[in-house]
Order: structure tokens, then C-alpha cells, then sequence
């Protein structure tokens, strides 16, 4: 058996710092095998940059996924070029930098991680993701059959649709973008584990990982204001998926959600 952690939108510092903190007692504890996070939104809540990418690899993340907000740090296109294991979306064009798939060699076998974005409510409307999809996945079960696949996209119903139009194909789908966490998680009958959405590694006091106020007043008055990252207690979310590494099948699939507290400040 294989067990791979998937941790949901990495957002801002306080993310980054709680994932951190958070990872090495957790692998110890549940026995992964296999980390990914989507760190889109690492960045102050935008994008991630090559340093922040390196940090997370090194804390023990095999795989980084993204989303819509991967080239909103330009630092980032030509890091893609020499980093493997940071992935943009599969359907954005081939001459876009970076590649949409990895598969990686583990002590239990070879694993391969997809990271595909929605069209629905999204931009850049990319490639259509359910035939880009099937391609790929065409293309990785030559290498291995298990398959790992990060949704990125707004509405449930396309994320849903495209679980099962790969169930029995691939490991496990698991979607991101939304920063809440869904409770549907589920093996589907073909034996692809699914939950529509991870959730974020974000500020739990917040609107999606931004400070409240600045969004209210948005909404209320329409007028454009920044939105900050958020502070206080990180809520850690994401989902353990166990794996037949023989024949890629889920064997489980269940939510995390953990609450890290805030380091309390430097005192000599």
C-alpha cells in the first residue's frame, strides 16, 4: 500500500509556516509515503516564487500543483524550466514553460501526479481538461498505474464530472481553487478515490485565507480594495489517500483538518 498526503491551497506566510510546521509529526504519525500541496496561492495569497518552492521541497513536499495563478510571480516561468517538480496546468499550451505531469520513483514504486484546470468560471480558459486528461493518463499508465490528479477549478459539477470520467483510469482525483473543503469524499466504483475539493493551508479566521473586512466592504460598496493575507491559527486541510500500488486502485480516502496555532513572538 501506498499513502499519499495531498495538502489544499498553500495560502500566504502564515500557510506556509503551519504546512511546514505541520508536516514532519504528521508524516511520522500516519506513515505517508508521498506528499503534494498546491502552492498557487503561497506567495502573499498569489502565486508562488522559486524560493518559497524550494522551501516547500525541502520540508519533505515531493510534488508542488498550481492553478490559476501560476505566472502571477514572474520569477516563476523560467524556475519551471529547471524544476520538474513544481507543475502548471497540463491543458495550458505546450510552448507554455513547465510541464503539467511528473512521475517519480519511490521506495514503493513509481508515482505519477497530474494537475489539470477547469474551464468553467476560470481564466485563462485553457484546453479542454476532460481530453487533455485522457491523453495524458493514456500516456502515464505506461509508466505506472498509480496516478494522482489535482483538479483546480470553481464548480463542483466539472470537477465532479471529470472524477468520474476518469474513475478506473487514475488513483485518485482530488480538487483545489475553492479553499473550502467539501465532505464527499469517496471511492468511486471504478476505484478512483475523490473529494470535489482539498480546502486551503490558510488563516481559519479569514475569507478564503484574507483578512474579512477589506472582502465585506468589496461586496458591500463594489469599489476595488486589496485584500491581505490573513493572520492567526493556520487551518491545515487535505486528504490521506491509500493506494494499492499494484494496481493503482484506492483502497480509502479521508479528510484532514487540522488546526496549528501561531508561533508566539520572538522574545531573548
Amino acid at each position: 500500500m501506498i499513502r499519499i498526503l495531498f495538502l489544499g491551497d498553500v495560502v500566504g506566510e502564515a500557510g506556509r509556516n503551519a504546512v511546514t510546521r505541520f508536516l514532519p509529526g504528521f508524516k511520522d504519525r500516519e506513515k505517508v509515503d508521498f506528499i503534494i500541496v498546491n502552492g498557487e496561492n503561497a506567495a502573499a495569497g498569489r502565486g508562488i516564487t522559486p524560493k518559497i518552492a524550494i522551501n516547500l521541497l525541502r520540508s519533505g513536499v515531493a510534488v508542488i500543483t498550481t492553478g490559476d495563478h501560476v505566472w502571477d510571480q514572474k520569477e516563476l516561468a523560467p524556475y519551471l524550466l529547471t524544476e520538474p517538480r513544481v507543475l502548471r496546468p497540463l491543458n495550458y499550451p505546450p510552448e507554455a514553460p513547465g510541464q503539467g505531469s511528473i512521475v517519480l520513483e519511490t521506495a514503493k514504486g513509481k508515482i505519477a501526479v497530474m494537475n489539470v484546470q477547469c474551464r468553467t468560471f476560470m481564466q485563462p480558459i485553457l484546453d479542454n481538461p476532460f481530453r487533455v486528461a485522457q491523453e495524458e493518463v493514456q500516456r502515464l499508465q505506461s509508466e505506472t498505474s498509480v496516478i494522482f490528479v489535482d483538479i483546480h477549478g470553481e464548480t463542483t459539477s466539472e470537477k465532479t464530472a471529470i472524477a468520474h470520467f476518469l474513475d478506473g483510469r487514475v488513483s485518485a482525483v482530488v480538487g483545489t481553487h475553492t479553499h473550502v473543503q467539501t465532505a464527499d469524499e469517496r471511492v468511486l466504483p471504478g476505484g478512483t478515490a475523490f473529494l470535489c475539493d482539498a480546502g486551503m493551508c490558510g488563516p481559519e479566521y479569514s475569507i478564503l485565507g484574507r483578512e474579512i473586512e477589506p472582502i465585506v466592504k468589496r461586496f458591500v460598496d463594489s469599489l476595488p480594495v486589496p485584500f491581505p493575507v490573513a493572520r492567526g491559527a493556520v487551518i491545515i486541510c487535505g486528504a490521506v489517500v491509500d493506494v494499492e500500488e499494484s494496481t493503482g486502485r484506492a483502497i480509502s480516502i479521508r479528510r484532514v483538518r487540522e488546526r496549528i496555532e501561531p508561533l508566539p513572538p520572538y522574545s531573548s
